[in-house]
C-alpha cells in the first residue's frame, strides 16, 4: 500500500484548518509507525503552512518534525497564486510542478499518484 496526503487547509483558517492540518500528519505519523509508503503534499491555500510548521513554538510542530522526512513538497503553481512561495523555499521545501497545469507554474499530479497505484488523502 502506498498513501499520497494532500493538505488543502489554509493556515489562516483558524482551528477548524488547524485540526485538519494536525490530523493529516497524525494520519502520514500511523502510516509511517506502520512502515507503509506515505507521501505528505502541500497543496491550494495548504501552501501556506510551509511558513508556519518549522516554528518550534507552533502547536504541530513536534509531530511536523516527526514526519517532515515523508513530505514530498508543496505544489508550486499554488504556492505563488497563494504567497508561500518564499516561505516555502527559506524553509528548505521542494516545489512540485510535474503537473503543468496551464497558466501556472505546475502542480502535483494526482493523476500520476493514483496511476502509481497512490491512495489519495484530503486533509
Amino acid at each position: 500500500m502506498k498513501v499520497a496526503i494532500f493538505i488543502f487547509s489554509d493556515a489562516n483558517g483558524g482551528e477548524e484548518a488547524l485540526g485538519r492540518l494536525f490530523n493529516g500528519l497524525a494520519t502520514a505519523y500511523d502510516f509511517k509507525q506502520r512502515k507503509t509508503e506515505v507521501a505528505i503534499y502541500f497543496q491550494g491555500t495548504g501552501t501556506r503552512w510551509a511558513g508556519v510548521v518549522k516554528q518550534p513554538d507552533h502547536p504541530v510542530h513536534a509531530l511536523f518534525a516527526a514526519v517532515e522526512d515523508k513530505v514530498a513538497g508543496v505544489s508550486a503553481g499554488c504556492a505563488d497564486v497563494f504567497g508561500a512561495r518564499d516561505a516555502a523555499v527559506r524553509n528548505g521545501f521542494d516545489l512540485i510542478s510535474v503537473n503543468q497545469v496551464p497558466g501556472t507554474s505546475g502542480l502535483p499530479s494526482i493523476g500520476e499518484l493514483i496511476a502509481d497505484g497512490y491512495t489519495v488523502l484530503t486533509f
